[in-house]
């Protein structure tokens, strides 16, 4: 398998984004559940649960990777979920899941470029993005095209890595971030610049109350941020003025 060198964060890299997720995803999966020890699963189901109450009826999942978010979002009933991605070979990944799990009726996935979404305005009732925000080549614009096709009143929900404030759990999070999850993503994917892009990106992304400022510019408002799990994750959600 041909190994990505570490994507540009700051700048990024589109094709190079999508040409390292197309190497992984084979083994994405098993990835997630290794080096979040399983609780990237928990997350997903509490940023789904932001929804319950708009009760969405179209949902659209941005940067779906291989479904799981939209695979969680059926858990709100929606009459359609649509995945997209700008990675082909997680949408296979995704789309065998889907159809294996007998899904393929209420769920589909298809390559979308988050920046330049394939929809016409004012199509979905609720957008989710699950670590998928940071890796928008211009975080504004992709924030913007989200907005676009939203109703009015409608809600995104983003969940995405973030920095723990507080000791020890800032500095345990970066040794982990830095020695352990390259070296464990790299000996299980054969991939070099995969899991030394995560960390990067990470700490490139403004989380928080940064980001909340970005989700207002895109004319978000009712504006809430949730961290989990001493901060390592946060949940942000915001709704289109109705």
């Amino acid at each position: 398998m041909k190994n990505y060198p570490p994507v540009d964060a700051v700048k990024g890299k589109k094709e190079d984004v999508q040409a390292m997720f197309d190497a992984i995803a084979p083994r994405y999966d098993l990835l997630n559940r290794i080096l979040s020890f399983g609780i990237d699963r928990r997350w997903r189901r509490q940023a789904v649960a932001m929804l319950r109450d708009e009760r969405p009826a179209r949902i659209l999942d941005v940067a779906t990777g291989t479904g799981d978010l939209a695979i969680e979002a059926l858990s709100l009933d929606p009459e359609k979920v649509v995945g997209v991605d700008i990675s082909e070979e997680m949408l296979g990944v995704g789309r065998l899941k889907i159809e294996k799990m007998g899904l393929s009726d209420r769920i589909t996935l298809r390559k979308g470029d988050a920046e330049r979404l394939p929809f016409s305005d004012s199509q979905f009732n609720a957008v989710l993005v699950a670590f998928g925000v940071r890796n928008f080549e211009n975080l504004e614009k992709g924030l913007r095209e989200i907005a676009r096709v939203l109703k009015p009143g409608g809600a995104l929900v983003v969940l995405e890595f973030s920095h723990p404030r507080a000791f020890p759990v800032k500095q345990l999070y970066h040794f982990y971030g830095r020695h352990i999850l390259p070296r464990v993503g790299r000996s299980l994917s054969k991939n070099e610049g995969a899991y030394q892009y995560l960390p990067d990106s990470i700490a490139a992304f403004p989380d928080g109350p940064a980001f909340l400022d970005r989700m207002r510019t895109a004319g978000f408002e009712d504006l809430r941020w949730k961290p989990l799990t001493f901060g390592i994750a946060s949940i942000y959600k915001g709704v289109l003025p109705g």
